[in-house]
């Protein structure tokens, strides 16, 4: 799978733009601020519907433009698929799949197998469970695009359960009496049904992924420790049931406090280094090149499902020593496309020059 073309109206820095891309290493090069970044996180946004960078779409609007268009023209095994998308802030986003409308955004996903890495994952190994969790259900997403639907289903629950909850919390605070959690029942079993798909998946997902993380981390640094990852989750294991049973051996404490607290949405991916954890022990080489193992990791795992994604390097070079950039070379030379942005070109390593895009203030030039 590659990407042959990107075309951007109205995303972020951007007016207007198109830019022509090949198989094998595509790099962008520019100064930093110029909208290098801006042309891969719309890459992100067509795999994923979200943004490595934001949590909103508003950011990806141009200022003072009312919406953005991203149109992508995707090839695998010799077919091309455009690819549509149209964001409005504070509405449903549109798109289309060869020209025809989607009934939503998300039957778009699937269409590009995609892996980004840039300098915000180092969050993913220094940063909130959230930040792990959402690595791996957008992983789950990329591999399975049906589990889009069961992510929404179980967050749309959970919004729901807590609002609920935060009600009777507040009542209680004011009234001195209990709120009414006569509908609680119902919702505890919506949450413990998706959630325990939603938890099945992660858990079979972290298996699969486990190897490939070891493998990548011990290439990219040189054996230096032994990576590995285990899923800690709040209920014993992934039936419903389970989770309903947790849930209600919880809901003194979850009304006491007004919120939810056993579920996917709790639990936690364990990153360790040999006997300890990443998260506080780890040195900033160690840690950057753990981040960059899981995104190896997750490439590698796609690759064994059949499709062969587009992997994207936004500014990676700058922060690997000598050793870590040419390892990585040896480990990403052979991937179909590669897209890699850096500010100097001599950062990146002679085996993955490939084409050259000179990136300036709203426009991308190839250079001959």
């Amino acid at each position: 799978m590659y990407v042959r073309r990107l075309e951007l109206v109205d995303v972020r820095s951007y007016a207007r733009v198109g830019v022509d891309l090949q198989p094998g290493p595509n790099v962008l090069v520019g100064p930093n601020g110029v909208g290098k970044t801006n042309l891969i996180e719309a890459l992100g946004y067509v795999a994923t519907l979200g943004s490595h960078r934001v949590a909103t779409d508003a950011p990806l609007v141009r200022a003072g433009a009312g919406s953005a268009v991203i149109r992508c023209a995707i090839v695998h095994e010799s077919r091309e698929l455009l690819v549509e998308l149209e964001i409005v802030p504070g509405r449903a986003n549109r798109a289309r799949l060869g020209r025809a409308p989607v009934r939503r955004a998300r039957d778009i996903l699937g269409a590009l197998r995609l892996v980004l890495f840039a300098p915000e994952d180092l969050s993913l190994v220094r940063g909130d469970p959230a930040e792990r969790r959402r690595y791996l259900d957008d992983l789950l997403v990329l591999r399975q695009p049906r589990f889009a639907a069961v992510r929404s289903d179980y967050e749309r629950v959970l919004k729901q359960r807590n609002a609920l909850l935060r009600s009777s919390y507040l009542t209680k605070r004011v009234t001195k009496t209990a709120g009414d959690l006569s509908t609680l029942e119902v919702w505890d079993q919506h949450l413990a049904e998706h959630g325990a798909v939603l938890l099945a998946a992660r858990l079979a997902l972290v298996d699969a992924l486990a190897p490939h993380l070891s493998k990548a981390y011990d290439a990219v640094s040189a054996g230096e420790g032994a990576a590995a990852i285990a899923y800690q989750a709040t209920v014993p294991e992934p039936t419903a049931d389970a989770v309903l049973a947790a849930l209600r051996a919880s809901r003194p404490q979850e009304v006491e406090r007004g919120v939810t607290l056993v579920g996917p949405h709790r639990d936690e991916l364990a990153l360790t280094l040999g006997p300890l954890p990443v998260k506080g022990y780890a040195s900033h080489g160690e840690s950057w090149s753990f981040a960059l193992a899981l995104r190896l990791a997750a490439y590698e795992l796609l690759r064994a499902d059949g499709i062969e994604p587009v992997l994207v390097l936004d500014d990676v070079f700058a922060e690997l020593d000598t050793g870590r950039r040419e390892r990585l070379a040896t480990l990403i030379a052979d991937a179909a496309q590669v897209l890699i942005t850096c500010a100097v070109e001599a950062d990146v390593p002679t085996r993955l020059s490939g084409i050259r895009y000179t990136v300036r203030p709203g426009e991308v030039v190839r250079e001959q």
